[in-house]
C-alpha cells in the first residue's frame, strides 16, 4: 500500500532519468580512481601524488556542483541535465585522444568534475516531484546513482588491462550518450518548481547557519563514501596486494573488492533514507556516525586478511551510504524552496570532503609513516567528535524548525 502512495505520489520517469543520470555520471566520475593502478604505473607516483590524482575530480565536482544547482532552479532541472552531460562529453574525449603526461590527467580529471556535479541536478529533479513524508525514499533512490562507482571498478580494471586505461575513457562514451538521449525523452521537470531568482538570491541560503552545518554533516557521509571509493583500489593494492605479499591479490582483484565495498554504500542509500522517513533522519544519524567512527578504528588495527578487511569498510561504507540518505532526509524539510541550490552548496562540500580524505589524510599520513593505520586513527577520530556536535546542533533544531506539527519524522 505505501509502495504504491509512493508511486503516486511523483513521476516515476522522472525519478528513474534522475538515477539514471546520476549512475552513469559518478560512474565517469570516479574513473580515475578505479583505474589508479594503471594511470600511477605509468608516472610512477608517490603515495601523496596517487592520492591527489584521484581527488583531483572530487574537487572539480565541488566547485561545479554550485553553479549546476544555480542553473537548476534558474532553467530547470532537465536542460540543466543535458547540458552537464555535454560538457562531460569533453573529458572523455580528452582522456580517450589523450591523457601522454599527468599534468594532462589532472586536468582530464577536473573537468570530469561535471560529472560529479551531476548531483545538484538529479536530485533537485527527484525531489520536486515528491511530498515531504517521500523525500527521504525518492532521494535516497536518486542518490543510489553512487552505484556507478561499482560499474567503473568492476569493468575499468578489467577493460584496462585488456585494452589500455585510455580506451576506458572512450567505451564509456557509449552509455553516456545513451542515457542522454533517454533523459531527454523521460524526464520531466515538476510542475511546482519555483520562479528563476535574480542571481544574488540564490546565495542568500549561505547566510543561514544551517546551511553550513549541513554542510559540515555531508563532508562526513558523501566526503568518507566518494573518498574511500577513490582511494580504496590504492589502499587494498598497498596493504594486501601482490607486489607486497607472496600471497596477495591482483590489481583485476583489487576491482572486485572496491566494487563490493562501493555496492554497499550505494545499494543502502536509499535503504537509509527510507528508514530516516520512519525513524527520523537525526536519530539515524547519530547511530550511523558512531557505527562509522567504530568501523574506521578497526580498519586502523589491520587485519592480515582481507576479508576482514572487507566486512570492515563495507560495512563503514553502507553506514556512510546511509547516512548520505538520511541527511538528503531532512534538507528538502529545511530548504524546500531552495533545493537546486541547497543541494549544490551541500553536494559541494561533500565533494571537497571527499578531496581532503585522500589528499591530506589518507595519503600524506601513509607516506610519512609508512602505514595506512594512522590515517585511518584520525579519520576514526574526526567521525566520533562530529557524532558529538551533530547531537548538541540537532538539540536546536528541534527547538526551531524540525517540530513534531510539520507532520516529518526528523
Amino acid at each position: 500500500m505505501e509502495a504504491k502512495g509512493f508511486r503516486k505520489a511523483g513521476h516515476s520517469p522522472s525519478l528513474f532519468s534522475a538515477f539514471l543520470y546520476f549512475d552513469i555520471s559518478f560512474m565517469i566520475w570516479v574513473l580515475c580512481g578505479a583505474l589508479a593502478l594503471f594511470i600511477t604505473k605509468d608516472f610512477g607516483l608517490t603515495d601523496t601524488q596517487k592520492a591527489t590524482m584521484v581527488a583531483i575530480p572530487i574537487l572539480g565536482g565541488s566547485v561545479f556542483r554550485i553553479p549546476m544547482g544555480i542553473l537548476a532552479d534558474r532553467i530547470g532541472s532537465k536542460k540543466a541535465g543535458l547540458i552537464g552531460m555535454s560538457l562531460t562529453l569533453i573529458p572523455l574525449f580528452w582522456g580517450w585522444l589523450g591523457g601522454t603526461s599527468l599534468l594532462e590527467v589532472q586536468m582530464i580529471g577536473f573537468l570530469l568534475g561535471f560529472a560529479g556535479a551531476s548531483f545538484a541536478v538529479s536530485l533537485s529533479l527527484a525531489s520536486r516531484w515528491y511530498p515531504p513524508q517521500y523525500q527521504g525514499l525518492a532521494m535516497g533512490i536518486a542518490g543510489a546513482g553512487n552505484s556507478g562507482t561499482a560499474l567503473a571498478t568492476f569493468f575499468g580494471p578489467q577493460i584496462a588491462q585488456t585494452y589500455g586505461w585510455h580506451n576506458v575513457f572512450g567505451i564509456a562514451l557509449i552509455p553516456l550518450v545513451i542515457v542522454m538521449i533517454v533523459f531527454a525523452i523521460l524526464a520531466k521537470d515538476a510542475p511546482n518548481a519555483p520562479a528563476p531568482k535574480p542571481l544574488k538570491d540564490y546565495f542568500s541560503v549561505f547566510k543561514h547557519p544551517d546551511t553550513w552545518w549541513f554542510s559540515v554533516f555531508y563532508a562526513i557521509t558523501f566526503g568518507g563514501f566518494v573518498g574511500f571509493a577513490n582511494y580504496a583500489s590504492i589502499f587494498f593494492y598497498d596493504v594486501y596486494g601482490d607486489g607486497v605479499r607472496s600471497d596477495g591479490i591482483t590489481k583485476i582483484q583489487v576491482g572486485y573488492l572496491v566494487t563490493i565495498t562501493v555496492i554497499a554504500g550505494s545499494f543502502f542509500r536509499p535503504i537509509g533514507g527510507w528508514i530516516a522517513d520512519k525513524i527520523g533522519g537525526m536519530r539515524l544519524l547519530v547511530i550511523l556516525y558512531s557505527v562509522v567512527s567504530l568501523c574506521a578504528f578497526a580498519i586502523a588495527s589491520m587485519p592480515s586478511s582481507f576479508l576482514v578487511m572487507l566486512i570492515y569498510t563495507s560495512v563503514m561504507m553502507a553506514c556512510l551510504g546511509m547516512g548520505n540518505g538520511s541527511v538528503f532526509q531532512i534538507i528538502p524539510q529545511r530548504f524546500s524552496k531552495e533545493i537546486g541550490v541547497i543541494t549544490g552548496i551541500v553536494g559541494a562540500a561533500g565533494g571537497l570532503g571527499g578531496y581532503i580524505l585522500p589528499t591530506y589524510i589518507l595519503g600524506p599520513l601513509k607516506q610519512s609513516t609508512g602505514s595506512q593505520m594512522t590515517g585511518f586513527l584520525v579519520v576514526g577520530s574526526i567521525v566520533l567528535v562530529t557524532t558529538f556536535i551533530f547531537y548538541v546542533v540537532t538539540r536546536s533544531w528541534r527547538k526551531s524548525w524540525a517540530k513534531a506539527e510539520s507532520g516529518v519524522n526528523f
